[in-house]
C-alpha cells in the first residue's frame, strides 16, 4: 500500500543559478522515503539542468524546515550531474543499470550518488511523455561523454558576478613569489630555488609554471626530456632534509634513448648527493604501495557497503559487516599508505636523508604521501590556511588529473581512482586521533570531499595548470570577450553561511605558541619531540649535514661511505621502522610537533560521518561527538557574549572578526551524524543476529571481534 499524499496545487519552481538553464522537468513524481520498509513519501516535480538534478516538493518553497547547516549552492534534493555514479531502472521489480538510449522506460529511477546519498523515484503517476524526456534527460546529461567546455563551470562563470570573498588566506602558488615564500618560510631556500623555466609551458604542459628544483640543476636538464628526470622539490624539514618527487620516463624505448636517459639520470642523482645535500634514498611508489587500478578497485567494494537502498539491505548487511568491510581492502590500503608516510618522516628525521619520491606521472601517489608527510611533520599544514595551501601546492598546481581522476566528463572509467579521497581518508585517521592538533575538523573533511563534485569552482575540474591557463581565455556570454572569472573552492562563504562555517573550526585546537625570542637561540629549527626520538644528533656537522655519533653501527658504515652512494631500502635496519614508530608513540604527544598516526590493526577506522551520514539505522540518537560538540559551541558563544559585553563596558571597539557560533538545538533531538542528517525515524531491527555499528568506534579490533547478539534499538553507530 502506498501512502498517497495529494500532489501539490501550487507551482514549484526551481531555483537557479547564474547560468544553469531547466532543460527537462516532470510533475506528479513519488519520491520514496528511505527510513524505512513502507512506501511513505511525498509528491513533488522532478526537473533537470546543466547542472544538477532536482526534487521539488511543497516543502521546497518554504524556508520553515531548512536545516541549520545548509548548503547554498547545493540542496537537500540537489544532485549536481557530477555527483551521479549509477542510475537503475525498474522493470516489474527488477533492477536494470540504464545508459545510453532506452528503448523501454521505467516506473521506478534509483539514483546512487558519489556521496552515498540514494534516491528512489517512483514514476507510475507521471505522464508517459513526461517520464520518456525526463529519465533520457538525466541519463544523458549525467552518464553520457561530455566536452570540457560543456561543463557548468563555464556557464557558472560566464554569468555569475564576481563578488567573492576577497579574505582568502589560502596560497594559490600561481605566482613565482608565493614558491619562494615557501622556500623561505621551510628554510628551503639555501639549497633549492624557484624556477621560470616553464613560463609559457615552453618545458612541458604538464608541469606548474613555476616550480623549486635543486640550486644545482640547469636550465638545460629541466629541457631536456621536457622535465621527466628532474627532481622537483616538495617540501624541506627543519633539519635541512627535504622532500622531492620526479616523474619516470616511459618504459617503452629504443636501447639507444634507454641508454641516453640512464647517463642522463645518474648525472642528475649525482649531482643532488655531493654537499650541501644530504644522501638521497629513492622510493618508487609504484612498487611499494597499490596501483591506482587496486585502489579504484577497494573504494568500488567498499562504497557498496554504504549505497543502501533500504532497513532490510541493511540489516541483511549488517549480520556480516566485518568480513565484508575486510574483503573490500579499503583500509588496508589506507594503512599501507599510512605507514609508507611514517618510513618517509624517519628518513627526513631521524636519518637527515633526502627522500625522491618516484612515479610514472608523479601527480598521484606522490601527490598522496608528499601531502601526508607535510601535514605529519609540518603543523602549519594542520591549520585550515595552510591545509588549503598544501593541497593548492602538491595537486592543483602539481598537476593532479581532477578530471581524469574523478571521470568528470566520462570519458574512460580505465582513469577513474580514489586518489584525493584516498588522501582525504588518511587525514581523517590523524584528525580523529589527534584532533587538538588540527584547526579544522572531520565536518570540514566531509564537505571539501562532497566539493569534488561541485562544477562552480575550478579547483577540482582541471588536470593541470595549463589546461586551466588555455581554458580560462575565451568567449564570455556577457562580456563577449575576456577570460573566464572562475571561482576557488576555499571561499567557503560561497557554499556555508557564517553559523554552518563554525562547524569547520574546531573550538578546542591547541593553537601554536608565539615563539620566545630569547629561547629561539638555543633551540633553532627543531621539534620539542626531536629530544626523545632515539639516533637524533645535537646539531647536525655543517661539513656533510649527515653523518652522527648516535647511529648504530650499520648505519656509520653506510654513511661512512662515498655521499655518492645512495640508501637502497634493503641496506636498512630491519628495526628501525618499529623503533622509530614505538618510541614516537612512548613520549607524550606534541600538537606542533611531528604527529606519527596508530595504523595497528583497529586503529584504521571507517570515516563514519562520510559513509554513514545518509544511513538512519547507522544514527545515535542523542549521543556522539555532536553532543560534546554542542556544549562546548554553546560554552563558546557564551563567553564571546560575555567579552563583548566587557568591551562595550570598556567603550572598547568590538573586533569585526568575531566567529559566529550557531544556537545549537537540544542534543537530545540531535543525531550523531548531524549536521549532515537530522533527527529521523528509527527502524526497526528484525529478530536476527547481528554485530553493533557501534564496533566502528570501539577499540576492539575490527576483525578479531565475534559476530554477537546485540540489541540495537537503544544505542547504535
Amino acid at each position: 500500500e502506498i501512502h498517497i499524499k495529494e500532489p501539490i496545487e501550487k507551482e514549484v519552481n526551481p531555483r537557479l543559478l547564474p547560468g544553469e538553464l531547466l532543460l527537462c522537468e516532470a510533475s506528479t513524481v513519488y519520491k520514496y522515503m528511505q527510513e524505512d520498509g513502507s512506501n511513505r513519501g511525498t509528491y513533488g516535480k522532478l526537473v533537470c539542468t546543466n547542472f544538477k538534478i532536482s526534487f521539488l516538493d511543497d516543502d521546497s518553497a518554504s524556508d520553515d524546515n531548512e536545516p541549520q547547516f545548509k548548503n547554498k549552492i547545493v540542496g537537500e534534493n540537489d544532485i549536481t550531474l557530477q555527483c551521479v555514479d549509477q542510475i537503475y531502472g525498474v522493470y516489474d521489480e527488477k533492477k536494470k543499470l540504464l545508459t545510453g538510449q532506452l528503448r523501454k522506460y521505467p516506473e521506478k529511477l534509483i539514483i546512487y550518488c558519489k556521496d552515498l546519498r540514494v534516491f528512489n523515484f517512483c514514476l507510475r503517476y507521471t505522464k508517459e511523455e513526461e517520464v520518456k524526456r525526463i529519465v533520457s534527460g538525466i541519463v544523458h546529461h549525467s552518464q553520457t561523454p561530455k566536452l570540457l567546455k560543456r561543463l557548468f563551470l563555464f556557464s557558472y562563470a560566464s554569468a555569475a558576478p564576481n563578488n567573492t570573498d576577497g579574505r582568502n588566506q589560502t596560497v594559490m602558488f600561481e605566482t613565482l613569489e608565493d614558491w619562494r615564500d615557501e622556500l623561505e618560510r621551510t628554510k628551503g631556500n639555501v639549497k633549492y630555488k624557484a624556477v621560470t623555466t616553464n613560463e609559457g609551458y615552453r618545458v612541458s604542459e604538464k608541469l606548474p609554471l613555476y616550480f623549486v628544483v635543486p640550486i644545482c640543476i640547469s636550465e638545460e636538464s629541466i629541457l631536456k626530456y621536457e622535465g621527466r628526470g628532474i627532481p622537483i622539490w616538495c617540501w624541506s624539514c627543519h633539519n635541512g632534509a627535504a622532500l622531492l618527487k620526479m616523474s619516470t620516463f616511459p618504459k617503452e624505448q629504443d636501447d639507444s634513448t634507454s641508454q641516453m636517459q640512464k647517463v642522463f639520470l645518474d648525472g642528475i642523482y649525482k649531482t643532488i648527493s655531493k654537499p650541501p645535500y644530504e644522501l638521497l634514498k629513492m622510493d618508487d611508489l609504484s612498487s611499494s604501495l597499490p596501483s591506482l587500478q587496486d585502489i579504484q578497485t577497494a573504494y568500488t567494494r567498499f562504497k557498496q557497503l554504504f549505497l543502501i537502498d533500504n532497513s532490510t539491505d541493511f540489516w541483511a548487511t549488517d549480520v556480516k559487516w566485518f568480513s565484508l568491510l575486510e574483503s573490500t581492502n579499503w583500509l588496508e590500503i589506507i594503512r599501507r599508505v599510512l605507514k609508507k608516510a611514517i618510513e618517509v618522516a624517519e628518513c627526513l628525521e631521524i636519518q637527515h636523508t633526502n627522500v625522491l619520491l618516484i612515479e610514472e606521472s608523479a601527480t598521484d601517489l606522490c601527490c598522496v604521501i608528499s601531502s601526508l608527510v607535510q601535514v605529519m611533520m609540518d603543523s602549519y599544514s594542520r591549520t585550515k590556511s595552510g591545509f588549503q595551501s598544501l593541497i593548492q601546492k602538491e595537486w592543483v598546481i602539481g598537476g593532479h588529473g581532477f578530471l581524469d581522476r574523478c571521470n568528470h566528463l566520462h570519458k574512460s572509467e580505465k582513469e577513474e581512482a580514489p586518489v584525493f579521497l584516498l588522501l582525504l581518508n588518511c587525514v581523517w585517521q590523524l584528525v580523529q586521533q589527534y584532533p587538538s592538533a588540527f584547526e579544522f575538523t572531520e565536518t570540514y573533511l566531509t564537505v571539501l570531499s562532497d566539493s569534488l563534485y561541485v562544477p562552480i569552482f575550478s579547483t577540482f575540474f582541471f588536470n593541470s595548470q595549463y589546461q586551466r591557463d588555455t581554458n580560462k581565455s575565451g568567449e564570455s556570454l556577457k562580456t563577449q570577450s575576456g577570460p573566464f572569472r572562475f571561482l576557488t573552492v576555499w571561499d567557503w562563504s560561497v557554499q556555508f553561511d557564517p553559523k554552518a562555517l563554525a562547524f569547520l573550526n574546531n573550538p578546542l585546537y591547541a593553537e601554536k605558541p608565539k615563539p620566545d625570542k630569547s629561547q629561539r637561540k638555543t633551540a633553532r629549527f627543531k621539534h620539542q619531540r626531536q629530544l626523545s626520538l632515539p639516533l637524533t644528533q645535537a646539531k647536525p656537522s655543517t661539513k656533510r649535514g649527515f653523518f652522527r655519533e648516535e647511529t648504530d653501527h650499520l648505519i656509520k658504515n653506510i654513511l661512512g661511505k662515498r655521499i655518492g652512494k645512495f640508501i637502497n631500502s634493503s641496506d636498512e635496519p630491519p628495526n628501525s621502522f618499529r623503533e622509530f614508530y614505538d618510541s614516537w608513540h612512548s613520549k607524550p604527544v606534541d600538537y606542533h610537533g611531528l604527529l606519527l598516526p596508530r595504523i595497528d590493526g583497529p586503529e584504521i577506522k571507517v570515516w563514519a560521518q562520510r559513509y554513514l551520514r545518509w544511513i538512519p539505522e547507522a544514527q545515535l540518537h542523542g549521543g556522539g561527538t555532536i553532543a560534546t560538540a554542542a556544549k562546548i559551541l554553546d560554552l563558546m558563544e557564551e563567553v564571546q557574549s560575555l567579552q563583548v559585553k566587557m568591551d562595550e563596558e570598556h567603550s572598547q571597539a568590538v573586533s569585526g572578526d568575531v566567529h559566529c557560533v550557531p544556537m545549537l538545538r537540544n542534543s537530545a533531538r540531535l543525531s550523531s551524524l548531524f549536521p549532515f542528517a537530522l533527527l529521523q525515524r528509527q527502524s526497526v531491527k528484525p529478530a536476527l543476529p547481528t554485530s553493533t555499528w557501534k564496533d566502528l568506534e570501539d577499540e576492539d579490533d575490527l576483525v578479531k571481534r565475534d559476530d554477537e547478539f546485540v540489541d540495537l534499538s537503544g544505542d547504535m553507530l
